[in-house]
């Protein structure tokens, strides 16, 4: 007898795969003890895109592997449009915390360190920039008022957000003794600057065009780091480059809108169509990875649970439109809800943190195509009368061969059947199957 077990362990064994590539390996050591080098180095990085989870991920390890190596300085290489402000000031408050002292660095030539970028530079002990760049515009900015455009609560919400971003600037600033004038107004105004105005302005340290001129200025400087005063020995130095670990950079893949949004849906597909076929195996062990992986990145994300909910409910009624008779209704109200859904799903106003329209408008019509096809021809299929087996044989016409009643023999479908009635049949009659019990069936007078 063929055993269940596939269909049971199917999904399991992909919650398991899940969650061994998802959950996070635990640290050897929380506070790693410095371990000398062979000669003075300094540890490249880099902040490159959107900064998100991931990047606070990366900057983190990155300040710890340089204190545990000894390193003299971390220089992180930027060119960012911003980000979330919850990763960045994770960043930061690495940045505040760490004994190794941090340079940041906007480079190459174009780069531009925007919004959050604008600010982590502003934290850094060090700041410099290359030539052709600039640095600026970290006005906190809203998805949108929630009621009437002159609603006094949304203008008080706005007003409170920006307050607390540019105390938030003016703080650092002070810390580190820039121009804090200037940090106030990057966030009030929206202002940006080049790098030889931000270096008038006394934002930033230096202007460097290249990496061996960075640390040429760097060397010989004195910064105050959380651990005390220290000062920098990067000339001659060994640069040593530090890019994100293949789990950063997955984390980071993972985590961007657009991906997570198709894990998710990738998900419900494999899912939905294991529990519409028990035994596939492959869409539940696929399904499960995806679903749980999408779940991993959306915590990563701010998620808009009514977004969420929205998708949900779209699901159902796809569901239900193969299902029902709503000529059509449902599934309008499916796809109305599933493009809202996605549209709110990641709630963050910068367009690029959000999912693209152009990935939304494809997924929800495959979605919407997948439900009342593939399904729908599913759900056909089960409703239909079976026409094959002893089943098939129910309302089949035939003739009875013999006197049939409670017992006697029947020609049906180009085979002899033993048969039975409850009424007596003479032999000649035509009849109609109306049962199947084993190798005998039960008959009735065809009318």
């Amino acid at each position: 007898m063929r055993t269940p077990a596939p269909r049971i362990l199917a999904p399991a064994l992909g919650l398991a795969i899940g969650a061994a590539l998802l959950v996070p390996r635990a640290t050897a050591q929380a506070n790693p003890t410095p371990v000398p080098a062979a000669a003075p180095s300094v540890l490249v990085g880099k902040i490159d895109g959107a900064i998100g989870p991931a990047t606070a991920l990366y900057v983190e390890r990155l300040l710890r592997d340089a204190h545990a190596q000894g390193a003299v300085c971390v220089v992180l290489r930027m060119d960012t449009p911003g980000g979330l402000s919850a990763a960045m000031r994770d960043v930061i408050q690495a940045i505040l915390a760490s004994p190794v002292p941090v340079a940041t660095y906007v480079y190459p030539g174009g780069a531009h360190a925007a919004s959050a970028g604008a600010l982590i530079a502003l934290a850094a002990h060090v700041s410099a920039m290359a030539p052709g760049t600039n640095m600026g515009a970290a006005h906190p900015v809203s998805i949108g008022p929630t009621g009437h455009p002159d609603d006094a609560a949304d203008h008080i919400m706005e007003e409170k957000v920006t307050n607390d971003a540019a105390a938030y600037a003016r703080s650092i600033a002070a810390r580190r003794g820039r121009n804090v004038e200037w940090a106030e107004r990057v966030v009030r105004e929206s202002i940006s600057s080049t790098a030889e105005e931000a270096l008038a302005e006394r934002v930033i340290d230096l202007v460097a065009p290249d990496l061996d001129h960075l640390l040429r200025g760097l060397d010989g400087r004195v910064v105050e780091t959380d651990s005390g005063a220290v000062t920098l020995h990067t000339a001659g130095a060994r640069v040593v480059d530090a890019p994100p670990s293949f789990r950063e950079q997955f984390l980071a893949r993972i985590s961007e809108p657009n991906i997570a949004y198709l894990l998710l849906l990738a998900g419900i597909f494999g899912i939905f169509f294991e529990l519409q076929n028990p035994g596939a195996i492959l869409p539940g062990v696929v399904g499960a990875i995806a679903l749980l992986t999408a779940t991993f990145a959306l915590q990563m994300l701010p998620i808009n649970w009514t977004g969420l909910a929205l998708i949900a409910i779209a699901i159902v009624l796809f569901v239900l439109e193969v299902k029902i008779a709503s000529h059509g209704a449902l599934t309008i109200g499916g796809v109305v809800a599933m493009l809202v859904g996605s549209i709110m799903l990641i709630d963050s106003p910068l367009p690029f943190m959000r999912v693209s329209l152009s990935v939304i408008i494809p997924a929800v019509a495959f979605t919407a195509l997948f439900f009342l096809f593939a399904v729908g021809m599913g759900v056909r299929a089960q409703r239909r009368r079976v026409t094959t087996g002893n089943e098939g044989l129910v309302g089949e016409a035939g003739v009875a061969k013999t006197a049939v009643h409670e017992e006697g023999s029947v020609f049906v479908h180009g085979e002899f059947w033993n048969a039975r009635s409850d009424d007596p049949i003479a032999a000649g009659t035509p009849v109609v199957v109306v049962g199947v019990d084993g190798m005998r069936v039960s008959v009735r007078q065809k009318t």
